[in-house]
C-alpha cells in the first residue's frame, strides 16, 4: 500500500453492506451476566439437552466420544461444588493447565459459574513460565493434566498460596496432584446454584506473551464475551444462524487453536457453546493431513486456522493435479462455511488459496487478548480483499492514529487503536479491566480514550485496513521504512518457500540490511537426498531466485540482501513467528564480529 504524501481528511466511502450493520448495530449488556450461565446453564435447561452435543472428543480415524450440554452442565456442578469445599471464593484465581478435552471445557464452565476467575496456562509451559503466572496470580487451585504434573510440582515451593493441585488423568498418573479429578468428582455433589456475577466482574485472567519484559495478565471481564460476539459471527459469516433461527443450525466448530489462548477460549470455545452448537476438541499435534481428516470426519462447518498452518496446508495439498483434477475441498469432502485467520497478516497467497482449493473465501481476523475481535472481514456482509486485515467489525469504534492519538490521513501509517466508546457513544463491552497489579501498564496502554494495540496499519480510502506489522518489527534499512509482512508473504507465493521472516540486520553503512530467514518446503529438500553439496547448491540458487523474485514484485529496497534458510522458526505458542529472537541473534552476531 503506497503511502499517501498529502494529508487526505475525506470520510472513507464504506462499502454499502458494511455501512448498515455498522450504523445500525447496538449493545445490550445486562447489569448481570456470566459466561458460564450462556455457554451452557441456559443449553443445559432445555428439553433437548441431553441430545445436544457440547464436544465433540475427536481422534484419529474418525473415533470420537461426544458430550452434551446435559453432561457438561452436570460435571461442572460437581467441579464447582469441589472447589467451593477446596475454599475457593468469588474472586479468586484458578489455573487450569489442560489440553483441547472434555474435561477442559468442564473446568472453565464450574470456575465461571462459581464466581471464580479461571487462568488458562498452556501445556506447553515450562516449570519457570507457570511458576511465573501461578505466583503472581495468587492462584489457590490449579487443575492440571497428568503430563503436566511434574512441571507444576517442581515448582509448588515456589507457589505458596497454591493450596491444591488437582490432577486430570489416570490414578497413577496423578500421584503427584493432591486429588485425582474422577475420583473426587465422584464424591462431589451434583446440584450447584450458580453465581448471579455483574457482567463488569472479572472471569478470566490472561497473560499476554509480550515482546519485553515479564507477561502481563489481562483480566477480562464477563461481558466482554458479548463484545466478542459480532466479530464471531461476522467472521464467521453469521455462524448460528441459517437465515430462520440458529436452533436449526447445523454449524460443527474446530479450531487447533489452544484454549489456554485467547484465540481459542473467547475465539473458538466459548462463543461455540454460547450459539449452543459442538466444538470439537483434539489435543494432538496439527498437521495438514490430520486437520483436513478431521474437519471431513466430524462435518466441520466453521473454523479459526492460524496463518501459519495455512500456508503449511497449502504446502502439503496445492490441489494440483490432485486426484483426477479435484480440488482439495472435493478431495477430502470439506463442508466448510467459513475459515476465520489471524495471528499474524494472512496475505494474498493464502488468501487465494483458500478461495480455489477450500472453497472458502478466508476472513481475516484481528484483535489482542485485551480487547478481542475488534477488525476483520465478513465475506458474506461485505467484500474482503486479499491481504487486508478489514473493518472494525459492528459496534467498534476503529481508527488508526499517530502519535498524538489523532486520526491518520488514508494511507498514512499509524497505530490500530480502539476507542473506549462505541460507535453511539456508549461504552464498548470487549474491553479488558486492566493489567493484574499493573496499573502503570494499563495507563500506558490508552492515549486518551483509545487503546492502542501497538499493531501499524494503514486505511484506505474505502476504510480497510491493510496491517504493516508490529511497531517494533518495523524498521529502516538505508533510509526506507520496512514492514516485514509484505516480504514475507512475496516469499511465501514461491513454490520452495514454505515459511519466512524478516528481521534487520545490522550493518555499518545503511544502519540495517533486510534479511530473510527462510524454511524449504520438504519437496526441494528431498529431492537433494541428504547431499550435503546439493544442498549447498540448492541453497545458493535459491537465495538468487528469490532475491529476483521479490525484486520483481516489490520495491527494489525491499529485496532481502541477504537469506538464511532454517529448518524452523521462532514461534510463540499461539503461531506467531518471533522475529524479535531472529532480531536480538542478529544484533548479537553483529556485536561479536566488531567485538
Amino acid at each position: 500500500m503506497p503511502v499517501s504524501q498529502h494529508r487526505d481528511t475525506t470520510p472513507p466511502a464504506l462499502p454499502p453492506g458494511y455501512a448498515a450493520l455498522h450504523a445500525g448495530f447496538g449493545w445490550q449488556v445486562p447489569e448481570f451476566f456470566n459466561m458460564a450461565q450462556a455457554c451452557c446453564g441456559r443449553w443445559a435447561a432445555q428439553p433437548d439437552a441431553t441430545k445436544r452435543i457440547a464436544v465433540r472428543a475427536y481422534s484419529t480415524g474418525a473415533s470420537s466420544t461426544f458430550y452434551t450440554y446435559a453432561e457438561l452442565q452436570a460435571q461442572a456442578n460437581r467441579l464447582s461444588n469441589l472447589l467451593h469445599q477446596l475454599g475457593v471464593q468469588r474472586g479468586d484465581r484458578v489455573g487450569i493447565v489442560l489440553p483441547q478435552r472434555f474435561e477442559t471445557a468442564v473446568a472453565y464452565m464450574a470456575v465461571l459459574q462459581l464466581g471464580a476467575v479461571a487462568m488458562p496456562l498452556s501445556m506447553l509451559f515450562g516449570p519457570e513460565a507457570l511458576q511465573y503466572r501461578l505466583h503472581d496470580s495468587e492462584a489457590v487451585v490449579a487443575i492440571c493434566d497428568a503430563t503436566s504434573l511434574e512441571a507444576l510440582s517442581s515448582v509448588r515451593d515456589d507457589c505458596p498460596l497454591l493450596r491444591t493441585v488437582v490432577g486430570v488423568g489416570t490414578t497413577a498418573a496423578t500421584r503427584s496432584a493432591d486429588l485425582n479429578y474422577a475420583a473426587a468428582l465422584a464424591k462431589a455433589p451434583k446440584h450447584f446454584t450458580a453465581v448471579d456475577t455483574r457482567a463488569d466482574e472479572a472471569a478470566v485472567l490472561i497473560y499476554t506473551s509480550g515482546t519485553t519484559g515479564n507477561p502481563k495478565g489481562a483480566l477480562i471481564p464477563h461481558r466482554a464475551l458479548i463484545g466478542n460476539l459480532p466479530g464471531f459471527v461476522a467472521s464467521h459469516n453469521w455462524f448460528g444462524f441459517n437465515g430462520k433461527d440458529n436452533q436449526r443450525s447445523n454449524a460443527v466448530f474446530w479450531s487447533p487453536a489452544d484454549w489456554a489462548w485467547t484465540g481459542g477460549l473467547m475465539d473458538a470455545l466459548l462463543p461455540s457453546l454460547y450459539f449452543g452448537r459442538p466444538i470439537v476438541a483434539y489435543n494432538g499435534r496439527f498437521s495438514p493431513q490430520t486437520a483436513l481428516e478431521l474437519m471431513r470426519d466430524c462435518g466441520v462447518t466453521h473454523t479459526f486456522l492460524f496463518p501459519t498452518a495455512l500456508k503449511a496446508m497449502m504446502k502439503a495439498y496445492p490441489g494440483e493435479g490432485g486426484a483426477r483434477g479435484k480440488t482439495v475441498r472435493q478431495q477430502f469432502k470439506l463442508k466448510l462455511d467459513a475459515i476465520m485467520s489471524a495471528g499474524e497478516a494472512v496475505g494474498d497467497a493464502v488468501f487465494g488459496y483458500c478461495e480455489r482449493q477450500l472453497g472458502v473465501t478466508p476472513n481475516e481476523m484481528f484483535g489482542q487478548t485485551e480487547m478481542n475481535y475488534i477488525v476483520g472481514n465478513s465475506s458474506r456482509h461485505w467484500p474482503a480483499k486479499g491481504g487486508s486485515m478489514g473493518m472494525g467489525y459492528p459496534g467498534h469504534r476503529v481508527a488508526v492514529i499517530d502519535d498524538a492519538g489523532n486520526e491518520c490521513a488514508v494511507g498514512m501509517p499509524g497505530d490500530v487503536a480502539l476507542h473506549r466508546l462505541d460507535v453511539h457513544g456508549h461504552p464498548d463491552p470487549i474491553f479488558f479491566l486492566g493489567y493484574w497489579k499493573n496499573p502503570t501498564a494499563t495507563a500506558a496502554k490508552f492515549t486518551g480514550d483509545w487503546c492502542r494495540t501497538g499493531d501499524l496499519a494503514v486505511r484506505d480510502a474505502e476504510g480497510y485496513l491493510w496491517y504493516q506489522g508490529r511497531s517494533d518489527d518495523v524498521f529502516k534499512a538505508a533510509g526506507y521504512r520496512i514492514g516485514p509482512g509484505e516480504i514475507e508473504n512475496c516469499l511465501v507465493k514461491h513454490p520452495a518457500v514454505i515459511n519466512a521472516a524478516v528481521v534487520p540486520k545490522p550493518d555499518a553503512e545503511r544502519g540495517a540490511l533486510v534479511k530473510a530467514y527462510v524454511v524449504i518446503a520438504p519437496d526441494f529438500i528431498a529431492a537433494c537426498a541428504g547431499d550435503t553439496g546439493a544442498i549447498g547448491q540448492l541453497h545458493a540458487k535459491l537465495t538468487v531466485e528469490l532475491q529476483v523474485h521479490v525484486k520483481g514484485q516489490l520495491a527494489p529496497y525491499e529485496y532481502p540482501k541477504e537469506i538464511e534458510f532454517v529448518d524452523t522458526l521462532p514461534m510463540t505458542t499461539t503461531g506467531k513467528v518471533q522475529r524479535r529472537v531472529l532480531r536480538l541473534q542478529e544484533e548479537a552476531r553483529y556485536a561479536a564480529a566488531r567485538a
